[in-house]
């Protein structure tokens, strides 16, 4: 994990549950004698998660349909970090205001950015509902004048009907759908059951996430082909356009479309949470001068 990351020992249940009482109904002692939680159960872990954001990010209401993805907490606040360090040699003159691509139901990366660096956020998604609940919990936690929201009205489109020509983002940020169909969810989520040695006679059941969240025509390498070319299109209005890869053997591919593009600079960042091993690539058309412009 990120040395900043405030969840790189095992968690405090002790302090967790008295944040969160209702945790305790889902902790227990393994065999190994380590206080946990089955993180199979996706009660237990949106439980988890509640008392995390509550304890070290001081977002008090995180409510969302259980249908929609229960992002990790420990995971999305490293993206975080990672991105914070793409200026740490330097400082925009400008406060840093981030685009946060398909935020979801939760609104997780811009909740965990506004806490831990006071970073702005537009946050787009094209599900209406998901995004009036993800209005909701702004609200409640009194962020309306830092996070805004942008419905994202063409599922085709990414940042095209989106990114307005006034537009000056620090960072893009994105979490792309992984699978190309429903079909090819159930399998991953049938194989991820398989090794918990939990039931896995019943998928569709097990995992969450709607559509939109998990899959998208052609998948991962449709998706994030078509973020590269439509960041070409607005090559000025971000710094650093960004994304979490989950398939390492897209990179190479990234990099190839991206030096037709035109990008000026290209970076893969390596990211690792326990057994978890992903990316974050990230790329930049900005020349030096124009750089030099942006930063003080």
């Amino acid at each position: 994990m990120h040395k900043n990351n405030k969840h790189q020992n095992d968690y405090d249940f002790d302090i967790l549950t008295q944040t969160i009482p209702d945790l305790e109904d889902y902790v227990f002692t393994n065999k190994f004698g380590s206080t946990t939680i089955d993180f199979a159960n996706p009660e237990a872990v949106k439980c988890l998660n509640k008392a995390l954001l509550k304890t070290y990010y001081s977002i008090d209401y995180w409510e969302f349909p259980d249908a929609h993805l229960c992002p990790p907490i420990p995971g999305r606040v490293d993206y975080t970090h990672h991105l914070a360090d793409l200026f740490k040699n330097s400082k925009p003159k400008n406060s840093i205001k981030v685009l946060d691509v398909g935020t979801g139901a939760t609104c997780i990366y811009s909740l965990l950015g506004a806490a831990e660096y006071d970073w702005q956020f537009v946050a787009t998604e094209i599900d209406t509902q998901a995004l009036k609940n993800a209005q909701t919990i702004i609200d409640k936690n009194n962020l309306s004048e830092v996070i805004k929201l942008r419905l994202q009205p063409n599922k085709t489109q990414i940042l095209k009907g989106i990114m307005q020509a006034n537009d000056v983002f620090a960072f893009s940020m994105c979490n792309p759908p992984f699978y190309k169909n429903e079909q090819e969810a159930i399998a991953a989520t049938t194989r991820k059951l398989k090794g918990l040695n939990k039931d896995h006679t019943n998928p569709v059941r097990n995992f969450s996430g709607t559509a939109n969240e998990l899959w998208y025509e052609g998948g991962e390498k449709a998706f994030l082909h078509n973020y590269l070319y439509e960041s070409s299109l607005f090559k000025t209005n971000c710094f650093w356009y960004t994304s979490l890869v989950s398939n390492k053997d897209l990179v190479k591919s990234m990099q190839k479309s991206l030096k037709k593009l035109g990008a000026t600079q290209v970076k893969v960042i390596n990211m690792q949470q326990g057994n978890k091993v992903s990316r974050v690539v990230a790329w930049s058309f900005l020349t030096a001068k124009q750089q030099k412009y942006w930063e003080s």
